[in-house]
């Protein structure tokens, strides 16, 4: 069956900036062929646009496949409208030029019988010119770069939200930070967003989202095994044991769908979670890393794991070399305050419980498989994050998008931070997380 490549564009004297802002927005209707756009969720927390054009009574539904406005990206796949097409994948994409100046793409690939494939392009080549057109227009009228865009809870105060200790006895015993459970939530009570720490975390890392997410969605902050107020187990962790753990924090607090928030550590056992249980996930925030050591040799485990072991087996404790590991992560703009945050996790944790951890992420129970991520999914990291770099996690993204059988992918880089981007810069990484918690809000 013929396969078309569509590919127009566009220049503008106006900045990057200015250009994304105004097209960045996926079901705003600023195309001047659209007569009515309307914005839908799917059964599986996707984004949809549903449109009418001028002239046609057809209703038109794509779904948003990707999104960066680090990379200021989208891409879309086609979902009904266009008779006769088997397969419709656009993307838009906003890049500078040296003058400063932008550059505006759109391009498509449609697969269809011939001669309708023939038609679908021609089509599609003059939408894309009446469209670019139209961006180019509206940009040399706008006098600044539009507010970014945020999800309607994202202005919500910090108030406190009461979170209180949950303990579950175990074995092992297990300590949460759990929001209120209370009428009114805008997700509804049988969401939960369940926060993961790093291996020198602990749940106290997520107060500021707890604070943030509670208005919204439930959520709960763990203590991992040996982390805080939990217990160790009676063998060593597995990435198993993990998975089981976090079933009991749903069970024990009667969700139904999980969002999963993990930070390095926190986000490889997240997305381990969700190669066993993907049917249990509601949504996927992966924030400085995702495959861990799932995907390094013998050796470079073993190189890992004895590295991080010396100073334990000269007789030295996580609270005596925190320092050095607080240098490595905090990023060059960190402030004395969230060092210190940093400096007090590291040294709460005991010397088996590091181990026990070291132990477990260095002995991977297998490769991921991207093909079973098929729920909204943001990979989030900062800009000076030495772990887990934005080039890294950039192509673990595209990976994700390539292999999930129905990809909803967000990739973000925040500026100026390192690799605890949730404690350097709460605001816009809270913004983020809200903008995966509000698909699953129900209409007000």
């Amino acid at each position: 069956m013929p396969l078309k490549t569509i590919a127009c564009s566009a220049t503008s004297p106006r900045k990057p900036d200015v250009i994304w802002a105004l097209v960045r927005d996926f079901c705003a209707p600023w195309h001047p062929a659209v007569e009515t756009m309307r914005r839908e969720i799917d059964a599986h927390g996707g984004l949809v646009r549903a449109f009418t054009v001028e002239g046609e009574d057809a209703v038109y539904r794509e779904r948003l496949t990707w999104v960066s406005d680090s990379l200021r990206t989208m891409a879309y796949t086609h979902l009904e409208g266009i008779a006769g097409v088997e397969a419709y994948d656009g993307q838009l994409r906003v890049s500078g030029t040296e003058d400063g100046g932008s550059v505006i793409e759109m391009t498509a690939r449609v697969q269809a019988p011939s001669p309708r494939a023939d038609e679908i392009a021609r089509g599609t080549e003059a939408i894309f010119d009446a469209g670019l057109a139209e961006i180019v227009s509206l940009a040399g009228r706008a006098e600044a770069p539009l507010a970014e865009t945020a999800p309607p809870h994202a202005s919500m105060p910090h108030a406190s939200m009461g979170v209180e200790t949950v303990i579950l006895p175990g074995p092992p015993r297990l300590a949460l930070s759990v929001t209120p459970k209370r009428p009114g939530l805008p997700t509804g009570n049988d969401t939960l967003c369940v926060f993961l720490h790093g291996i020198g975390g602990n749940r106290d890392n997520w107060q500021r989202q707890l604070e943030t997410v509670g208005p919204v969605c439930r959520a709960a902050a763990l203590d991992l095994r040996g982390y805080g107020d939990s217990a160790l187990g009676a063998a060593q962790s597995t990435v198993d044991d993990y998975c089981d753990d976090i079933l009991r924090v749903r069970a024990a607090l009667g969700a139904r769908k999980l969002i999963l928030c993990g930070l390095s550590y926190g986000a490889w056992i997240a997305t381990s979670f969700a190669m066993r249980h993907p049917d249990a996930l509601a949504g996927l925030v992966l924030s400085g890393g995702c495959t861990g050591m799932s995907e390094a040799n013998a050796e470079e485990r073993e190189a890992f794991r004895s590295s991080r072991e010396q100073p334990l087996d000269q007789g030295l404790s996580p609270r005596d070399f925190a320092p050095g590991v607080v240098d490595v992560i905090a990023g060059p703009q960190a402030s004395e305050a969230v060092r210190e945050d940093l400096l007090a996790s590291m040294g709460q944790i005991s010397v088996d419980t590091y181990r026990d951890a070291l132990e477990c992420f260095t002995n991977p129970l297998e490769k991921f498989d991207f093909s079973r991520i098929d729920m909204p999914t943001l990979l989030v990291t900062g800009e000076f994050d030495r772990l887990a770099p934005p080039t890294e996690i950039r192509s673990v993204a595209e990976r994700i998008r390539e292999d999930s059988p129905r990809p909803d992918v967000r990739f973000e880089v925040i500026e100026g931070v390192g690799h605890v981007c949730n404690l350097e810069a709460p605001g816009r990484y809270d913004r983020l997380l809200l903008d995966v918690i509000d698909r699953f809000a129900a209409p007000a």
